[in-house]
């Protein structure tokens, strides 16, 4: 029971950091659009969604460096968010994607209809193979993104951005491509998890980098792993982590769901940590007996 409680709670721990995360940024959302009619919300005064997304000071670092200059509609804020969502990253992979932006948990959250829907066919429709392949279309992207930004100096990816598209919605400052971008992701949302993430989010791509070379790895204890698979499943990107003893996907978004604190039935076998995992020999004999008891059982 207690190992059961402990699970739960770390699943809420996160539901309640990304919901604390999504409303602040509809908090500031709110604030920029009545500080236009000339209300002033204490704490969110001058706040926009570009103050607050770090994937601003990605863009605007070649002109930061070459000019000392910002690009347009990018503040001080981004640059520094972008800062320590790296430091972050280093330690602990895209834990930004996975517990706090506000666009992934809303595909996260409308995924679960989709779930409803198809069961077990839900985020399994693209062949593996395709899905492979399209995975790096959001580095694609990230070029495309940084190219034309330098270039224009201007914030281009506005206009596609269905994360943008979400939080502006209603304020007439959205671009049609920006509207059909989100119609899109909504869609496919119900066939594949965080569609956005996984095929064209070019800060997820970003992020995704530090996965080769964060501190706190997602690591499986070959030793003590019964190979029931439930980490596979609980994975929204489709990271097979039954198959390696290191994840160093590009796709981890160290959302937890594959760990011994969620799904993985065997403590101490999935987790993210510094160094490999070094196994007794009374642990490796009751994994062995564990998995003796199982085939006997199939």
């Amino acid at each position: 029971m207690a190992k059961i409680r402990s699970k739960t709670k770390i699943s809420r721990l996160r539901l309640a950091v990304q919901i604390f995360f999504f409303l602040i940024v509809t908090l500031v959302i709110l604030a920029h659009a009545l500080e236009d009619m000339g209300i002033t919300i204490p704490l969110f005064s001058g706040a926009s969604l570009h103050a607050i997304c770090p994937f601003g000071g990605v863009v605007t670092l070649y002109n930061l460096i070459s000019d000392g200059t910002y690009i347009q509609k990018i503040h001080e804020s981004a640059v520094l968010l972008m800062i320590f969502v790296g430091i972050s990253a280093v330690l602990a992979g895209p834990f930004f994607c996975g517990w706090l932006c506000p666009f992934g948990s809303f595909q996260e959250w409308l995924g679960k209809i989709g779930k409803r829907i198809f069961k077990k066919r839900y985020n399994h429709f693209i062949p593996q193979k395709i899905d492979y392949v399209l995975r790096y279309l959001r580095y694609a992207v990230l070029v495309w993104v940084l190219i034309m930004t330098v270039i224009t100096a201007k914030l281009v990816f506005q206009d596609y951005d269905p994360y943008y598209a979400l939080f502006n919605f209603w304020s007439g400052e959205v671009a049609v491509t920006g509207y059909i971008a989100l119609g899109l992701v909504i869609v496919l949302t119900l066939f594949v998890e965080r569609p956005f993430c996984k095929y064209a989010c070019p800060y997820g791509a970003v992020l995704g980098l530090f996965n080769f070379f964060r501190i706190f790895k997602l690591r499986r204890n070959d030793k003590t792993c019964i190979h029931c698979k439930l980490c596979d499943k609980a994975c929204p990107m489709n990271i097979e982590v039954s198959s390696k003893t290191t994840v160093r996907d590009h796709q981890c978004i160290s959302c937890y769901a594959c760990t011994s604190e969620v799904s993985c039935p065997i403590e101490n076998t999935a987790a993210f940590k510094s160094t490999k995992y070094k196994t007794t020999l009374s642990e490796t004999s009751s994994a062995a007996a564990g998995k003796l008891r199982n085939k006997g059982e199939a």
